[in-house]
């Protein structure tokens, strides 16, 4: 596996990710065609893209940054036939080396089902052993998703 920055996906990229995003995330916060998803991408503020790729050159994880409130903030989205083999942790390092701070949301509990009607297990223990901090005072709730944040802060020696 090799990660790929970019400030910009291509369209065979947003395909991927649009794809990836719909077949791994929770039903409720998919998006029904790519041009709604599109547009999603084009407001995010200084949005850096991470391409995990792998040996046949395919991309089965996606991250990505961008900036909110003067903060950075975060998403990471892997094929579920990659799961728990250290490559989350691996893109989720490739952030860490270059943004001092991540904010993302994060489902907690176990209530959700994807697309295929598969449940959705929240990462929460993955951000835990990631160094995220989790802050469950602060919580983002509406008709799409009830999550809370999570916090990593790169520590000053």
């Amino acid at each position: 596996m090799k990660i790929i920055q970019s400030a910009f996906l291509n369209l065979e990229q947003k395909e991927t990710a649009f794809k990836l995003w719909n077949s791994e995330y929770p039903k409720r916060i998919c998006y029904s065609k790519i041009s709604e998803f599109e547009n999603y991408l084009e407001v995010l503020s200084n949005a850096c893209h991470y391409l995990l790729i792998d040996d046949e050159n395919q991309i089965s994880g996606w991250a990505f940054t961008f900036v909110r409130e003067e903060d950075i903030w975060f998403a990471i989205i892997l094929n579920s036939k990659i799961q728990l083999k250290g490559y989350g942790s691996l893109l989720l390092e490739e952030l860490k080396k270059n943004c001092p701070v991540l904010n993302g949301w994060v489902i907690d509990h176990q209530n959700e089902v994807k697309q295929n009607k598969q449940p959705y297990i929240s990462p929460i223990l993955f951000y835990t052993k990631n160094g995220f901090t989790i802050n469950p005072d602060i919580r983002i709730k509406n008709d799409k998703i009830s999550a809370i944040k999570i916090r990593w802060e790169r520590s000053v020696r």
